[in-house]
């Protein structure tokens, strides 16, 4: 009696061995029949749904397997040709424009930033001038500590 029930818990894979064969099932049948239990689990038991929806983004079971989309994807990442070379030479200008576009406002941008400083820059010396003028003292006189000014 005990050989009977250790043999019924599906042929030694162990108690939880319908897990591994309704896995089976399902992906002899497709993404398809994935998507209809992980809406049925949504829609009766939601946390089993989740549980499905979890572990098909997990093992893979949602990813692409056409593999030439795959490789257009990737062709696309690494900047190599589609194979469409009119599309190929489209990109290649429109990256160089925005290249070229990228390096104009960069230098645009540190123009702008140089400007900036000269204009705090003279706005200092002026009212360090004005300020030296107020007291009588020259600016060049706080600066060089050997004239006979910076020493009275």
């Amino acid at each position: 009696m005990s050989t009977a029930t250790s043999t019924s818990c599906t042929a030694g894979r162990g108690p939880l061995g319908w897990l591994a064969s309704a896995e089976a099932w399902l992906d002899d049948k497709g993404k398809a029949a994935w998507i209809t239990v992980m809406v049925l689990g949504f829609i009766f038991v939601w946390p089993v749904g989740l549980a499905l929806l979890a572990f098909m983004i997990w093992s893979g079971k949602l990813a692409c397997k056409d593999k030439h989309l795959k490789r257009g994807r990737s062709a696309m990442r690494a900047g190599r040709g589609t194979g469409n070379s009119a599309f190929d030479a489209y990109r290649a200008d429109t990256i160089a424009r925005l290249e070229q576009e990228q390096a104009d406002f960069e230098s645009f941008l540190q123009r702008l930033r140089d400007a900036r400083d000269k204009a705090e820059f003279d706005e200092f010396m002026q009212d360090r001038a004005r300020a030296a003028a107020q007291t009588g003292d020259s600016p060049e006189a706080d600066a060089d500590p050997a004239s006979p000014r910076a020493g009275a």
